[in-house]
């Protein structure tokens, strides 16, 4: 049977000091799943660990984003993270510190006929 996007939620996350990407990835993810109540799979009596859930996350530097950490924080499904180009980095004035700001799309899908 095919997936079926049902679930489709944005967040946006930071690291105001210190420039930990990671950080600000998983502050994203979790102001993401703090918009959904996901009762949706309860009321249809879906089975959440059938769920597939694509993680997108954009920084300026993708590859300093822990993946396996972002896909940790997440609580239910087969979850899959790619870490693509995007957010902001704003650097302090006297350069010694970095402001990084990510997004995040968590799409979660099911099998449907």
């Amino acid at each position: 049977m095919p997936l079926k996007r049902v679930i489709l939620e944005l967040g946006a996350g930071n690291d105001l000091h210190g420039g930990d990407y990671t950080k600000a990835a998983l502050r994203a993810v979790q102001d993401a799943l703090h918009h959904s109540s996901l009762s949706l799979i309860r009321s249809l009596d879906l089975d959440p660990g059938s769920a597939r859930v694509d993680v997108t996350i954009g920084v300026q530097q993708p590859d300093r984003v822990n993946g396996a950490a972002v896909k940790a924080s997440l609580p239910l499904g087969q979850v899959t993270v790619n870490v693509v180009k995007g957010g902001l980095d704003l650097p302090a004035e006297h350069g010694h510190d970095l402001a990084v700001i990510a997004s995040a799309a968590i799409a979660v899908r099911f099998e449907a006929p």
